[in-house]
């Protein structure tokens, strides 16, 4: 079937637009031809540094012809209604049809040319492409990222014209700036397109091309005994800055390998785009970095080397400036700086913010560590973690905030867990980030997170639907990662107000279900009201492990048969109150001794926190609820055995209640 081949042709996109942006394209292809009953059997785009380009396989030539019943107002109704229906469809009143009272237009449709839709989409999508940043350029109107140049549209091997201001469609394309002859060529499918750019050294996909990088740049280190130091956000920008990418190792003046490893990774990867180069054996930086020219230069990239060290040493001397200048004040003596920072607008500013964390520390220490001296430890290292704002170092580098408190710290000789706490306190920060599970720092860690979900809360700035501006959903996520990590045995009642308290079970279920557990389990331990994490994981992991035997399948359904008995019976009057008579026969009275008996155990293992045991004692009610639905009818005639029955169904719900909410679980 006919193939649709779509390449906008522009001046350099950004590279962090690259991605969006094709994923935008297919959005709205996707979307304008499903609106045309025409739906491709294949779509894909690709982006780069100068295009953005789309295949769709197997479009019919045309569109089918359509056939609609659009049912309109009822007969006898006011005039102007019934006009109105007549200028929707576009039908004079004696075209309508008259149905149980009702008119009815058949409109038919006859199917136009695929390209002469695809000339309409494709323009429509020019014209309303959604980039985060546009320009007008020249006299025209149309806004682009940047100057578009050409538009190749290709449908069957055919052009399909359309104007887009001054831009015409054709079946012309470009290759690479500079290598090459520069010059167009012709395309009327995408083999003839992908082989042409090839040709003019263009890598289409972006997948293709990191990997180029990254197999190259691998080589060059492998061969020097070096190894790259890998940086997936690195890659996906610097493959968006190249269309043929060919990695460089250049060299720079080992004299700035004094400087913190982060630091010269930071302002490698930040001004200039440069992968660091690190010893295999030692994993200690060596004096070398891989960069990425966008030609093959006839000197092997020695000049682009020889020239990017220079900017490169540049670049270091200013983070050596700052990194000098930065260690002649105390961390201390730079509090007071941070009374001119705001943190929020209605939350002060960070000095405010940083007393606020020194007491939380304070507090939170003991039930990570209970001692004294990482009390105090915590309480030094949540004083001074934010002092490296006002640095030199973090105001040129702001993602190094927090490792250079830590460098700094060490620098003055203050205690280890002091600096490491410093320079972790703001970890985790994504659910790959290692978690700082040192006593003294995830104190300091747990008191930021916790300070800022508090802080935003309070003055009512949660998270809502997709929008969460303060990452309250990591600082949540880290509360949980780290409080697990820990075992911290955490009342968060007592730190937490009640509608934090529900967004961080919310949090604990996405955590949890990632990890293959169900939510409705935590719901029914986060139901007895229970505030420690670890407590409560430990339950739901027990829980989870008990329902997925026969014995908990079986009990869960006696449970929910029980539950719903009660809940007819509670409609029609209260509940009988008291215990169940002990001396009642056969499966009830069993029934009525194996739930005393289990609620002495499950209260022995629940004490001890061992919960398998605690399930192993529920699993035991099977054979006895099992039997007694089997065999005992609880709607007696009797009232008094009717009660009883009752009785004794409270009594086991209440008894398994004391384990988790049976009837928050789904399943």
């Amino acid at each position: 079937m006919p193939q649709l081949l779509l390449e906008l042709f522009s001046e350099e996109i950004p590279a962090r637009m690259q991605a969006n942006a094709a994923r935008d394209l297919e959005r709205l292809a996707r979307e304008k031809l499903a609106a045309e009953g025409l739906l491709p059997e294949a779509l894909k785009t690709f982006a780069g540094p100068r295009r953005l380009t789309l295949v769709a396989e197997g479009l019919p030539a045309a569109q089918a012809d359509r056939h609609e019943e659009r049912k309109g107002p009822r007969v006898g109704s006011p005039d102007q209604a019934i006009e109105g229906f007549l200028r929707s469809t576009g039908l004079t009143r004696d075209q309508l049809t008259e149905r149980d009272g009702v008119y009815f237009a058949h409109l038919h449709k006859a199917g136009r040319p695929t390209s002469e839709i695809i000339a309409e989409m494709a323009e429509a999508i020019v014209r309303n492409f959604p980039w985060p940043k546009s320009m007008t350029w020249g006299r025209g109107t149309l806004r682009w990222v940047r100057p578009l140049k050409r538009i190749l549209c290709v449908f069957d091997g055919e052009v399909v014209p359309f104007w887009v201001d001054e831009v015409q469609s054709g079946d012309t394309s470009e290759g690479h700036r500079f290598m090459g002859d520069a010059q167009p060529f012709r395309a009327r499918d995408f083999d003839q397109y992908a082989d042409g750019l090839a040709r003019h050294f263009v890598v289409l996909d972006p997948e293709e091309r990191k990997e180029r990088i990254m197999d190259a740049a691998r080589t060059l280190c492998f061969a020097r005994n070096f190894e790259l130091v890998e940086d997936e956000g690195l890659l996906d920008e610097v493959a968006g800055l190249a269309e043929w990418p060919t990695p460089i190792l250049g060299d720079m003046d080992p004299a700035f390998l004094d400087l913190p490893a982060e630091v010269i990774r930071t302002s490698m990867r930040t001004h200039q785009k440069y992968f660091a180069v690190r010893d295999p054996q030692s994993g200690f930086l060596v004096p070398h970095f891989v960069t990425v020219a966008n030609v093959e230069a006839p000197d092997g990239g020695a000049t682009i080397a020889a020239g990017n060290a220079k900017v490169l040493s540049a670049r270091l001397s200013d983070a050596r400036f700052f990194w000098d200048e930065d260690r002649k004040v105390r961390l201390e003596d730079r509090l007071a700086a941070l009374k001119g920072v705001t943190f929020h607008a209605k939350l002060g500013t960070m000095y405010e913010r940083v007393e606020r964390i020194v007491a939380l520390a304070g507090e939170l220490a003991p039930y990570v560590r209970d001692d004294e001296e990482t009390q105090a430890l915590a309480m030094q290292a949540a004083r001074l973690c934010k002092a490296d704002l006002v640095t030199g170092m973090v105001g040129e580098f702001p993602e190094l905030q927090g490792v250079m408190g830590g460098y700094y710290a060490e620098k003055e000789g203050l205690e280890p867990e002091v600096a490491d706490a410093i320079r972790w306190h703001y970890r985790p920060q994504g659910p790959s980030d290692d978690v700082p599970v040192q006593a003294v720092a995830a104190s300091v860690a747990l008191a930021d997170k916790l300070d800022t979900l508090v802080s935003f809360f309070a003055i009512d700035e949660k998270p809502t639907g997709s929008r969460d501006p303060f990452a309250l959903r990591r600082a949540a996520l880290g509360v949980i990662r780290i409080l697990l990590s820990t075992r911290a045995r955490l009342p968060l009642k007592r730190f937490a107000p009640d509608d934090l308290i529900a967004f961080l079970a919310d949090r604990l279920k996405v955590l949890l279900r990632e990890q293959g557990e169900r939510h409705d389990l935590v719901d029914a331990v986060f139901a007895l009201g229970d505030d420690d994490l670890v407590r409560i994981v430990s339950k739901v992991n027990a829980l989870s492990g008990f329902l997925g035997t026969e014995d908990g399948k079986n009990l869960l359904a006696g449970y929910k048969r029980a539950v719903n008995i009660l809940r007819a019976e509670e409609k029609k009057g209260p509940l009988p109150a008291g215990e169940p008579n002990a001396e009642a026969p056969g499966e009830e009275g069993a029934l009525i001794n194996a739930v005393g008996h289990m609620e002495v155990e499950v209260g022995k293992a629940l004490d001890k926190e061992d919960y398998a045991a605690a399930m192993g004692e529920l699993a035991k009610l099977r054979e006895p609820v099992d039997a007694f639905f089997d065999k005992v009818l609880v709607n007696s005639d009797v009232p008094a055995e009717r009660e009883n029955r009752l009785r004794l169904l409270l009594k086991v719900r209440d008894a398994m209640g004391r384990v988790a909410d049976f009837s928050q679980v789904t399943g």
